[in-house]
């Protein structure tokens, strides 16, 4: 790529106005005349038999024009689509509504169609369901023990799916270690919590037999197929346009039952039909994340050399599968190397349906998972053999010049200096003073602790060998006869910035002005192919397709004016947005120029087609591998249990940065949701299937009073996958920052003899566990 204008510059996004000044539509803004509004009747219990089901009350309600259960369509719109798979999968039947028997508590069970959102809402109080109530199984442990009730009754127990994963000599790993060092990690579920939530508008044409759905996705192409699909219309009649979206955090990367619902009940009433999830339904009814609890073995040389690592976890499925539920947890397997050389890596895993919501993809999906598994371990490791957690990552990481780097799981990392960020990082932080702190403060009777996570991801989903709905992306860039610049693209920003940092793409390899620019996504019949938005692959994978096609614009261009000065292409010079023969500055042309003539066709090439645009679908040769390191540093109060984060520094690298604004931005919402994580948040369901925590009442999340002042910095090593060098950034943050924290808080607790401690990071937890000892004072920091 040439040199950059654009590309690299801090460029405020273009988004924002209409943002902050109230004047972008999300799909509840969006009013149509006659529209009809949906409430849903959710179960109440984790699991029964639904023995009945009276509805006449609801149906005579004022303002009500439907009430739909689910035996009444369950022939008339199909299943809820699982595109992830694996030999041992097993995929029970998952209805838009319950039929029969409902597993866990919210599942849709009657639909109330009225006139507004209170006339339907008021329908489901007079709505009668005879439940049987049946023994429910919560705790992922539990469910795989023998005597556990079965949640479908189509398979003698609860294991959803096993997976596998083991390269290298482990046995030989585990022989030769000079100590073998164990750990039980749990995982909790956690709730997205987008500040949108969920919400569906369909309308059907019958004139024109098309049906549209606006909904609150992250992958409006995929769902446009799945749609079809499910409602048995052609691809062709139908329409998915995605407007705003209030955060996804990979929640809407998913097809649910109520966007098939809507969609059926648009073409059935032939009105349109509207649906908002409230908070409530949101947290009981919205995939949740994360959800596994395991063992990690590490075998080790006494000199800090890792050999081997085994990790056997239980991945906690929920009740149904979801879109790519199966495909999670086999992530954080291919993920368990890190940003070290292990040469022998085992995993198991068993996959368990317990009464409760379904996982799927959340802000890393898998990968948060493996870090925090291999950078707790890396500093349980440090402390057993008494070696400084800095000194134990160095000694394992591999050196730049081993890129591109074969891990034992099986996955060729692009490019990296593991060393030059953590160096960096240690710098900024004052590492070595901070230490020097510590052991002063120890012996004070206050707690330091100071925690580093060197992380690596896998990132720009991806190569379609290696996806479950393909991973290529589709952009196109057209200049208008006044010279303006379209740009269609097939992924669906929601927070990342795409309508800016394209447009500085665009602007840089056209040499047009960047308020010249125009950036299209979300919408089917406007932008015809596409992916989507997830696995921090906009940038690296749809922007490398608009790139492309920017390119073939600009040659095309160049044809053009070589035939208008008849010269070869090659004795042209083009620079800020004008072609120009060599020699001759003044004889040249702008690129607007170029553009009307396109669109006049009066003087083009033989056989050339008139207009100025192209086209292009970017398919990656592999994945990308952003890392960096991230430091913590905490104090923690035995007496309430209260940590208090004094410091953070994270040091990224993403590759190219199109926008370090973007970047930043990026990074710093990604650690505030990595240290809820760490500290607070956690889905609670009790032993009988009963959601805890569904509200904002019960479900704890980071207020900014408890987000620290964030020292970013970043180096850059671009990959070679794409021509941009472009790795991506989106859910680096999360993944970099909660194994941070984890570490600080455990070396904050030295002295109490603590070596681990579960998240979340409750002060209840740490004032326990600081009550069980006396601090040794004498012992200094690690």
């Amino acid at each position: 790529m040439p040199v950059s204008k654009m590309v690299g510059a801090k460029v405020k996004r273009r988004e924002d106005p209409r943002l902050i000044s109230g004047l972008a539509h999300y799909v509840d803004d969006i009013i149509l005349p006659n529209t009809l509004h949906v409430a849903i009747l959710r179960s109440p219990y984790a699991h029964a038999r639904i023995k009945s089901i009276e509805t006449d009350a609801a149906l005579k309600q004022p303002g009500v024009v439907a009430v739909i259960t689910g035996a009444e369509i369950r022939d008339k719109i199909g299943l809820i689509p699982v595109a992830s798979d694996n030999p041992s999968l097993r995929v029970p039947k998952h209805y838009v509504l319950a039929v029969d028997k409902v597993c866990y508590v919210g599942e849709g069970v009657v639909a109330a169609v009225a006139e507004d959102r209170y006339a339907a809402r008021d329908a489901l109080d007079l709505i009668r369901v005879d439940y049987e109530p049946l023994p429910a199984v919560s705790d992922p442990e539990k469910a795989l023990a023998a005597g556990s009730p079965v949640i479908h009754s189509e398979w003698p127990d609860n294991v959803a799916f096993r997976w596998s994963l083991k390269q290298g000599n482990l046995a030989g790993a585990f022989k030769e270690a000079h100590k073998v060092v164990r750990q039980r990690l749990v995982h909790q579920r956690l709730a997205p919590i987008a500040i949108e939530p969920r919400g569906v508008l369909a309308r059907y044409l019958p004139g024109e037999k098309e049906l549209t759905l606006w909904s609150s996705t992250q992958i409006p192409h995929l769902l446009k197929t799945q749609l079809s699909l499910m409602l048995k219309l052609p691809e062709n009649h139908v329409r998915v346009i995605a407007p705003e979206v209030g955060g996804g955090f990979g929640s809407k990367l998913n097809v649910y039952a109520e966007e098939g619902l809507i969609g059926y009940l648009a073409l059935k009433l032939n009105r349109p039909v509207k649906w908002i999830e409230g908070r409530r339904e949101n947290i009981q009814t919205t995939i949740h994340g994360r959800g596994q609890v395991g063992e990690a073995e590490v075998a080790v040389k006494k000199d800090g050399t890792i050999l081997g690592l085994q990790y056997k976890v239980i991945a906690d499925i929920g009740a149904y599968h979801q879109l790519l539920t199966p495909g999670i947890p086999p992530l954080t397997g291919l993920m368990l190397s890190g940003s070290y050389k292990i040469p022998a890596i085992a995993m198991e895993i068993t996959g368990v349906f317990t009464n409760k919501m379904a996982t799927d993809a959340y802000r890393g999906a898998g990968r948060p998972e493996a870090t925090y598994v291999v950078e707790r371990m890396m500093d349980r490791v440090a402390q057993e053999l008494g070696m400084m957690p800095v000194e134990i990552r160095k000694k394992n990481f591999p050196k730049p010049k081993e890129f591109p780097f074969k891990t034992a799981t099986g996955l060729a990392y692009d490019s990296g200096n593991y060393q030059a960020a953590l160096d960096k990082a240690l710098k900024l932080a004052g590492y070595e003073k901070l230490r020097r702190e510590q052991k002063k403060l120890r012996s004070q009777g206050r707690y330091l602790g100071i925690g580093l996570s060197t992380y690596v991801e896998i990132c720009a989903m991806g190569p379609s060998a290696a996806m479950p709905a393909g991973g290529w992306e589709y952009g196109a860039v057209r200049v208008e006869p006044t010279g303006k610049v379209t740009v269609l693209t097939g992924v669906s920003p929601h927070g990342q910035g795409q309508e800016t940092s394209f447009a500085q793409i665009v602007a840089d390899q056209l040499g047009v002005d960047l308020d010249d620019i125009t950036v299209i996504h979300g919408d089917t019949s406007v932008v015809p192919s596409g992916i989507g938005t997830f696995g921090s692959r906009a940038t690296a994978v749809g922007g490398t397709a608009i790139y492309q096609a920017a390119e073939k614009v600009k040659e095309k261009a160049r044809e053009i004016a070589a035939h208008l000065f008849e010269a070869d292409p090659e004795d042209l010079n083009f620079s800020e947005g004008r072609f120009s023969v060599k020699g001759v500055p003044k004889k040249g042309l702008t690129i607007q120029q170029i553009a009307l003539e396109a669109h006049m066709a009066r003087k083009l090439p033989k056989k050339m087609e008139p207009g100025l645009s192209a086209t292009s679908v970017f398919e990656p040769s592999n994945f990308t591998f952003p890392f960096g390191t991230h430091i913590c540093v905490v104090e923690v109060e035995p007496q309430t249990g209260r940590v208090e984060i004094k410091k953070y520094v994270a040091v990224d690298d993403c590759g190219r940065v199109i926008n370090p604004l973007l970047v930043d931005g990026q990074i710093q919402g990604g650690i505030a949701q990595g240290l809820g994580q760490a500290l607070f948040e956690e889905v609670v369901y009790d032993e009988n299937g009963q959601l805890l925590t569904s509200s904002l009442m019960d479900y704890a999340l980071p207020r900014a009073v408890d987000l620290p002042h964030l020292d970013l910095a970043r180096t850059e090593t671009p990959t070679p996958v794409n021509p941009l060098g472009v790795k991506g950034v989106g859910e680096a943050g999360t993944i970099g920052s909660t194994p941070a924290i984890v570490n600080a808080v455990v070396d904050a607790l030295v002295p109490f003899g603590v070596t681990h401690i579960d998240m979340p990071l409750k002060p209840e937890k740490i004032w326990r566990l600081c009550q069980t000892k006396e601090p040794a004072q004498a012992r200094g920091g690690r």
